[in-house]
């Protein structure tokens, strides 16, 4: 039985190693923010962190995790000046539509600021392109984090 450390806690889990973590996270342990999309690793609206690092969580078996700290949007600590950047950036400037894919949007953004302080158009398309949006707010996103990274500089 894996104990997996997720947003600091320790959490023992009876699956089995192949389950993919977004299961784990949503069907058992009901931290809901990470999303299904497409099920390949494609979309980013399944996006956590592991051990710091952007992964996609549909496709990652739980046995590949071990020990190393899981962070899910749920997680995402409002006192990191990046993350409340990027979380004030995205209501002043009405990214959201549908906000379905938004916690993986986020993640990605936080992820790209914490590497990238002052990024680029190009750089911020590059960290973004494996997060799909239905609705097209990309520019908004881009302007989003634009915005973010003007407030933390």
């Amino acid at each position: 039985m894996p104990t997996l450390v997720i947003n600091g806690q320790p959490h023992s889990v009876d699956v089995d190693a192949d389950t993919p973590l977004l299961w784990v996270l949503r069907d058992i342990l009901g931290l809901n923010a990470a999303k299904f999309g497409c099920g390949i690793a494609q979309c980013g609206a399944c996006t956590v962190y592991v051990d710091g690092k952007a992964v996609r969580a549909c496709n990652l078996p739980v046995g590949l995790v071990g020990e190393r700290a899981i962070t899910t949007p749920e997680g995402l600590d409002m006192a990191d000046p990046v993350v409340r950047a990027i979380k004030s950036a995205w209501v002043a400037l009405d990214v959201v539509q549908c906000g379905y894919c938004q916690p993986g949007q986020i993640m990605a953004a936080v992820a790209l600021l914490r590497t990238t302080p002052n990024p680029t158009d190009e750089q911020i398309d590059s960290a973004m392109s494996g997060n799909m949006c239905r609705c097209g707010t990309y520019m908004r996103i881009r302007a989003a984090i634009h915005h973010a990274a003007g407030e933390l500089a």
